[in-house]
This record gives C-alpha cells, sequence and structure tokens, in this order.
C-alpha cells in the first residue's frame, strides 16, 4: 500500500531537506536563535514556574495499544546500603525500565519514517538495532529553549476538551491565536492544548487513547508557514486518531519529523498552565524543554517548564 498522492503534495510544501545543509540533523531547532531566546527570556513577568509533564509511574498512559511501549517499572536496589561499612553513609539507588516514549516526550526525528528515508533524504536503514538512530537522534536535540505559546484550541472553540473526533485544523489555530491575543512567530515552540489528557487524569487509559482529538494533516503546512520550531500538545497519538484521510496512519508525524525535521511531543500537561494564561491574560512564556539525551533514541522523556 502507498502513501496517497495527497500526502505526497504536502510533503513537498513543507519539505525543510538541505535548508541548513546537507549534514543537518536538527531541522527547525536551527530556529531557535540567540536572539529568539532572549525576547523569550523578556517575556517572563512573575517567574511563576509551571510543571508540564506527567509523573512516571507504572499505571501511566500507556495501555498496551503501542507494541513494546511499557510504562516506567521502578525498583530499589539499594535501601539505606551502608557501602562503605558500619555506621557510615548509607545510600538508597533506584533502577527503571521504561519506554522512552511512555509518557510526556519528544518524538526525534528519526522516530518514523516514509517511503525509506527520515529527515534530510538519509536512509530509514540510519536506525539500526544495537547504535538506534546514527543520524537525527535525539541526542542531538539540544538547546530546547525558546518561547513557548499555548494555543487553547478547546477553550477557543467554547469547550473544555475537544472530542474524540475532533482534527484541529489551521483555523482552530487561529482561534486560539486569537484567544492568546499573540501571533505564532519563527522560533517559537508551539503547544497545543485539546484538553484530552483530562480523560487519562480522571483515570481511563483506554479512553484516553483511542479516538482521540488531534492536529488534522492539513497543520503541518501552517507550522511551516510560520517557522515554528516545535510542537507539543497533550494526547497520546499527537495528530487525529483514527486518521481523517482512510489508511494515512501517521501522517502528521511524517509531514512533521520526516519532510520539515520539526520535534513533535506527546503527553503534555498543559491543564495548569490553561488555567495560568487564562487568569494572567498570557499566553506567552519562556519554555525550558531539553530533552534526555539518549545516544541514538529515536525519542526521551523531558520534564518541560513554562516560566511566566
Amino acid at each position: 500500500m502507498s502513501l496517497p498522492a495527497e500526502f505526497h503534495e504536502i510533503a513537498k510544501r513543507v519539505n525543510n531537506w538541505g535548508r541548513w545543509g546537507a549534514d543537518d540533523e536538527i531541522g527547525t531547532l536551527n530556529l531557535i536563535t540567540d536572539e529568539v531566546v532572549r525576547e523569550a527570556a523578556a517575556t517572563v513577568r512573575s517567574g511563576r514556574r509551571v510543571p508540564l509533564a506527567l509523573p512516571l509511574k507504572q499505571d501511566g498512559v500507556q495501555s498496551g495499544m503501542i507494541p513494546g511501549r511499557v510504562n516506567p517499572l521502578h525498583a530499589m536496589v539499594q535501601i539505606n546500603q551502608e557501602l562503605f561499612g558500619p555506621g557510615t553513609v548509607a545510600c538508597s539507588d533506584d533502577i527503571v525500565t521504561m519506554g522512552l516514549q511512555a509518557a510526556t516526550h519528544w518524538d526525534a526525528l528519526t522516530h518514523v519514517s516514509h517511503s525509506g528515508r527520515i529527515y534530510n533524504g538519509r536512509p530509514a536503514t540510519a536506525v539500526t538495532p544495537h547504535g538506534g538512530a546514527e543520524f537525527g537522534g535525539i541526542d542531538k536535540a539540544r538547546h530546547v529553549v525558546s518561547r513557548g505559546v499555548l494555543l487553547d484550541v478547546a477553550r477557543a472553540l467554547g469547550r473544555d476538551r475537544l472530542d474524540g473526533g475532533h482534527a484541529v485544523t489551521p483555523e482552530d489555530l487561529e482561534a486560539a491565536e486569537d484567544l492568546a491575543g499573540t501571533r505564532v512567530r519563527a522560533g517559537d515552540v508551539v503547544l497545543v492544548r485539546t484538553g484530552q489528557i483530562q480523560v487519562y487524569l480522571a483515570g481511563d487509559r483506554e479512553g484516553y487513547g483511542y479516538p482521540s482529538p488531534g492536529l488534522s494533516v492539513r497543520t503541518p503546512e501552517w507550522f511551516h508557514a510560520r517557522d515554528v520550531a516545535a510542537v507539543a500538545d497533550d494526547t497520546l497519538t499527537f495528530e487525529i486518531f483514527p486518521p481523517e484521510i482512510e489508511d494515512l496512519w501517521l501522517g502528521v508525524h511524517a509531514l512533521d519529523l520526516v519532510e520539515m525535521g520539526m520535534l513533535q511531543g506527546q503527553n503534555w500537561n498543559l491543564e495548569e498552565l490553561s488555567t495560568a494564561c487564562g487568569e494572567t491574560g498570557r499566553y506567552a512564556f519562556l519554555l525550558s524543554a531539553m530533552p534526555e539525551p539518549f545516544v541514538g533514541a529515536t525519542g526521551t522523556p523531558v520534564a518541560p517548564v513554562a516560566v511566566l
């Protein structure tokens, strides 16, 4: 089965291969310049810090829909052990096994491929069983600190949470811009709130994953036109699931990651941030969202913080 012609047409319009050179491995993160960061820092007014990550725990968001993506399995390997003899300082240590994309995370540019290619035209075989991503791994995505903009689509459309079948369109994003009273600009990290995370927070893991609201296949062109550095939302699947175009599974993933070279994040908890932005009337802030630099990984946990 081949990808539909509509997908390939959009792919041509958003393609960034070669834009930052043939050896580039970070894609749209190149848009986060020193000037962008200085302007992001200037958005801080109160110093209020809002955490955006879900807790890492064994009964986390993964319900088995994605094979092998396990919730964190935490165990103690030392408990008050006096390593240097009786009466010395005692240590407690932990170990964890988890899917790197199990909870709040960034997808690396190598997370998906299509037509045998990953970002910048490299062969998909650059991801290997032993080394992982030899090109474009998440460890290359350094310095993810920029101006964050919350596009609270649910509130902009007069709802607390979008329905499971809602595809977030460019028109929805612009309605959220109007609510925010700001415009997305080059180098921004955009956070799209659907309210879907509420389903998980209420204890329904199965209902959180399917069906799910999410970004439409039309949104990559909007992000490309605005020169957005990265996008994250509050859903398990990032894009609408099931897809809006028949048999085009993970089409938005492929357009964002492969064609544009744009990081995308999932399972971000944007509820407290939505409240804070609504209270202050300010939807732009300093965002720190540094990936854990697992060498060769195709994704990583992240503990982002918005500073208002």
